[in-house]
Order: C-alpha cells, then structure tokens, then sequence
C-alpha cells in the first residue's frame, strides 16, 4: 500500500465492525432472517460505531497513525436517511454522539449506477445480505444521498466505480495525496 510505502503507520478498518461488538453487530446487521426497523438499524450501526471509535479510530490517530475505514457515518445518512427516510438532522445528532463530533479529513465515494451494480452482485457466487437483497428504489436512494452528501463538501471526492481497477486506484491515489488545505479551496 502506498501510505505505508510513504513511511506512514495505516489501520485498515470497517464498519459496521472492526472491534467484537461491531462483528457481532455486522452479523444481526445483515441477517437476511432478522427483520430490523430502520431506527433500530441506525442504532445498531452507531452503537458499533461508538465502540469503534473508542477502541480502534481514536488511539490510531492519537498515536499518529492514519486511518481507512470501509464506511462511516455518511453510511449512516445515505441507507438510513436517503435509503430508510430517517431524519437526517436526528441521523446527523446520532453520529455525532456516537463519534464524539470526530469527522473523516477525506470521503472517498464510489459512484456505480444500480445496473452496474446489480450485474457485479449477480455475478457473485455468494448469497446476497439483507441489505444487498433491497430493491433497486431502496439503492437508487442511497446512492442519490452519498452523492448529494458530497456535492460542494470540500472533504468528499466522487469516484467512478466503473473505471478498471487500475484507474480507479490511481485516482483514489490523487485525492488522497492532495493536501487537506488544496481540498478546502
């Protein structure tokens, strides 16, 4: 990996998961057989969220280490907002309390249209999860909210998740490398 080419310290990392409770969260969390309203799934991903946050996110950057997490709280306001119709002041509140107001420098977010994505998911040997399993207007939503959450954010960057992987590497790459203060002008 580049970043730890570059001589820094990385911590790789997902949610929801990355600590015990958040696996054991990730496990009911897409359950196809659980049927879970859409506040409890909001609750259910910041409260892996909270653990996350105190055991892996925040002594990794206190010690000076860089952080990539698979998903965090634009997640949360994409499914749970977009997706589920949930308040996304409340959803918003929820995050913030969870986090304790910590904020990702950068959000990179692949952009896929749902035809695309549907024949990726098709074309995996493995059963869909409960969230994968949702109509194509539940992931419409979704999508329509990461890519409004980063219109005009200084700290998001739109990616082509059509792109062969190669590309979209290297273009992952740049946003990363440039400087926070590049981003915000």
């Amino acid at each position: 990996m580049r970043l730890r080419a570059s001589g820094r310290e990385v911590v790789e990392t997902r949610e929801p998961g990355g600590t015990p409770l958040g696996d054991a969260i990730r496990e009911i969390f897409l359950n196809r057989s659980i049927s879970i309203t859409p506040s409890s799934e909001s609750f259910l991903v910041n409260a892996a969220r909270a653990q996350h946050v105190a055991d892996v996110i925040r002594p990794a950057l206190e010690a000076g280490r860089s952080v990539i997490s698979d998903r965090f709280t634009d997640s949360t306001l994409a499914y749970q907002g977009y997706g589920r119709g949930l308040d996304l002041d409340r959803l918003r509140r929820l995050c913030s309390s969870a986090t304790g107001d910590l904020e990702p420098d950068l959000v990179l977010v692949l952009d896929l249209p749902l035809d695309v994505a549907q024949a990726r998911l098709a074309a995996r040997p493995e059963r869909r999860d409960r969230i994968e399993a949702e109509g194509d207007a539940f992931h419409e939503r979704v999508r329509h909210g990461f890519l409004a959450l980063a219109a005009g954010s200084p700290r998001h960057r739109v990616l082509d998740a059509t792109l062969p992987a190669e590309r979209l590497i290297e273009q992952a790459w740049q946003a990363i490398e440039t400087p926070a203060d590049a981003r915000l002008s």
